[in-house]
């Protein structure tokens, strides 16, 4: 299974989760692919079969400034070919930020909910304030991720 690996990263933290997961879920024996300052093009040529969204959270909830122009493309397009596919999104923040907390990942939850995008496990939250591993935290759920795309 395909597996496209969409990336917000402002100081390289995300891009570490995403890299490690990319990792993880090859071996798995699935097809991941990281998509570091994608085109929309770029995705429809890899022909998803699964979506995995990494994101830090800047300013007050909004996206970082890599993955917007690719986030407002999608938006725009809505590609139908994706609906009813699996997905699922990982956000870093730092709970100290109150109501803005992972606002990055809520933003991309909504947008698959909008591409029909089936989230098959919650939103895994990955907070400043209480880690320094975060690609090493987010593994169980990563494993758990790719056990679910396995079925």
């Amino acid at each position: 299974m395909k597996v496209a690996i969409l990336c917000g990263s402002v100081y390289g933290t995300a891009e570490e989760v995403a890299r490690h997961a990319e990792s993880r879920l090859n071996n798995a024996d699935l097809e991941a692919r990281h998509f570091k300052r994608a085109r929309l093009q770029d995705i429809l040529d890899f022909a998803p079969q699964a979506f995995l969204a990494v994101t830090s959270t800047t300013g007050m909830g909004e996206l970082p400034d890599n993955l917007a122009p690719l986030f407002s493309e999608i938006r725009d397009v809505l590609p139908a070919a994706w609906r009813g596919l699996p997905g699922a999104v990982i956000g870093l923040g730092d709970s100290s930020y109150g109501d803005t907390y992972c606002g990055g990942g809520e933003q991309l939850r909504e947008l698959f909910a909008e591409l029909g995008l089936v989230e098959v496990q919650p939103m895994l939250r990955l907070d400043a304030s209480e880690t320094v591993t975060p690609e090493v935290d987010a593994e169980p759920w990563i494993a758990a991720f790719a056990g679910q795309l396995r079925g």
